[in-house]
């Protein structure tokens, strides 16, 4: 099984702007639905059929809450880092030997990557939920990872051994 955890955090991403984008899809096939299946008047020339209007619907809307329950998880745990996309089924992991040095850093997420969540760049590639403050890993292969914490101390402690 797994060992114990050095490290371990899970951090939610921000939600303002995103969540409002996100649900117009999902509310606009809402409408569809009242105006089509509800009150019995079918859109457009070639319309949907009613169990299409009702299944894209349920899929946008649960789409809509699982991206609503997203999360970044961070351990340092069997010599390893390892990120992960809680929600996403992904996972990425770094080997603590791989690791030549340890900066903890502070950022905006928006002009220093581009963003929240996984961005790949010329500079870094980083892993960024909520934060505005994180790790700054160099590997020995010459790669950059930054990874975003609102326990950098102990994150960059965990990932140096200490």
């Amino acid at each position: 099984m797994h060992g114990v955890a050095i490290f371990h955090e899970v951090q939610k991403f921000p939600l303002r702007r995103t969540a409002v984008a996100v649900i117009i899809p999902p509310c606009a096939m809402l409408g569809l639905l009242i105006y089509q299946v509800v009150l019995g008047h079918p859109w457009g020339k070639h319309p949907m059929s009613n169990a299409s209007v009702i299944g894209w619907t349920v899929f946008l809307w649960a789409l809509y809450v699982r991206l609503l329950t997203v999360r970044l998880g961070t351990d340092v745990r069997d010599g390893q880092l390892i990120l992960a996309m809680r929600g996403m089924w992904r996972r990425w992991r770094i080997p603590l030997a791989d690791i030549s040095s340890v900066e903890t850093i502070s950022f905006d997420p928006v002009r220093d990557f581009g963003g929240f969540g996984i961005r790949s760049g010329r500079a870094a590639t980083s892993y960024i939920a909520g934060s505005h403050e994180g790790v700054m890993v160099r590997l020995s292969s010459g790669k950059t990872v930054v990874v975003g914490s609102e326990r950098p101390a102990e994150l960059a402690a965990a990932l140096a051994g200490e």
